[in-house]
């Protein structure tokens, strides 16, 4: 068995290359082969479908159950603030600098050295999945969701982002709604009581105003905010439409099929959800991957920000190197020792976890 020493160094080059590789949402098929070129290396058996990629320990044994290690190798694409090349793994002062490398290569390359070290540990009391995802910056239809079908049941799972490796035990939803409030179309010099735009007046009050009764320990209320309004073509026609847009964020209290529900019982318009799969998730704190993360000394938060933890069904910890401000910013990069830190702390909180 590697040393974690080597593991650390083996999963830093891993990253490098991956930030010189580009790798957009729906695009990640050369990086996808950067991860299989690491299995093979390994000699640990992978499967790939589209660009994901996954793994299960040498040892699986249907009759225990599953834990999931999952971070995404894809990335936004590079914004014009960059004084760095994006696509060049560049150190300086102990910061890798590259497009990925935060968000969220550390935590992908920190999670496959973490699943490797365990790979080949025989009398484990869960199995261990390894999946490498793909299309996580877009909610595409070719991600995780697409792998979950050929999986086991999950008994739980950690999710890599960066969180500075504390421990994410909430995350929000996300409900996008297209909402379209009818009227009557009429000649603006005429006398019209059915005017659309005025129509929407109330509906966008509702939104502003309405409080949903649940408010959540960890993620506090729901979230409702109207992002977009848009109606009209000439300044002398009474339009037969307005257009909103609503972006909604969802704690753990509620399911993204309730808010719909809701949200459609107090709204005199047609409601149309972008998608439903994007839910709220959590893991309690007396959970057992929680409770070995507090003993090392990492404390709970929840998180506002949306994951691959979304799709899953089962209960799940998001918990990676990095730091999630610098995610999508310019010149973005993770610190070396983060990396570090990383693997050592995620080996010590799965040691501690099947201990239990």
């Amino acid at each position: 068995m590697k040393t974690i020493k080597t593991l650390t160094q083996e999963a830093i080059a891993l990253l490098k290359a991956l930030i010189e590789t580009p790798s957009f949402s729906s695009e990640e098929d050369q990086t996808a082969l950067l991860i299989e070129n690491w299995f093979t290396q390994n000699n640990i058996p992978f499967e790939r479908e589209n660009n994901n990629v996954w793994a299960y320990n040498k040892y699986f044994n249907q009759s225990k159950p599953t834990l999931l290690l999952n971070s995404h190798h894809d990335t936004v694409k590079p914004n014009q603030g960059y004084t760095k090349d994006p696509f060049k793994a560049i150190v300086e002062e102990g910061k890798l600098f590259g497009l990925g490398s935060n968000d969220a290569g550390g935590c992908l390359v920190s999670l496959i050295a973490t699943f490797t070290h365990f790979y080949s540990q025989e009398n484990l009391p869960y199995n261990i999945v390894m999946v490498v995802s793909a299309e996580e910056e877009s909610s595409g239809k070719n991600g995780l969701n697409s792998v979950l079908k050929h999986l086991p049941e999950l008994e739980c799972a950690i999710v890599g982002e960066p969180t500075l490796m504390q421990l994410a035990i909430a995350e929000k939803g996300l409900l996008v709604l297209d909402i379209v409030v009818k009227g009557t179309a009429s000649h603006a010099a005429h006398n019209n009581p059915d005017n659309p735009i005025y129509n929407a007046v109330p509906i966008i009050d509702w939104f502003k105003t309405y409080q949903f009764e649940k408010i959540s320990e960890i993620l506090g209320p729901v979230k409702m905010t109207v992002t977009q309004v848009s109606a009209g073509k000439q300044h002398n026609v009474v339009p037969a439409e307005c257009h909103l847009v609503v972006d909604i964020r969802v704690n753990d209290c509620y399911n993204n099929t309730e808010i719909l529900e809701t949200v459609r019982t107090n709204v005199s318009a047609v409601v149309t959800p972008r998608s439903m799969h994007l839910n709220a998730s959590s893991i309690p704190v007396s959970h057992g991957l929680v409770q070995a993360g507090i003993t090392l000394g990492r404390t709970t938060y929840g998180s506002p920000t949306l994951s691959d933890q979304s799709v899953l069904s089962c209960q799940s910890l998001k918990l990676g190197p990095g730091e999630s401000l610098r995610s999508h910013s310019a010149d973005e990069f993770i610190y070396l020792n983060e990396i570090e830190e990383g693997i050592d702390l995620y080996i010590k909180i799965l040691t501690d976890f099947f201990k239990q």
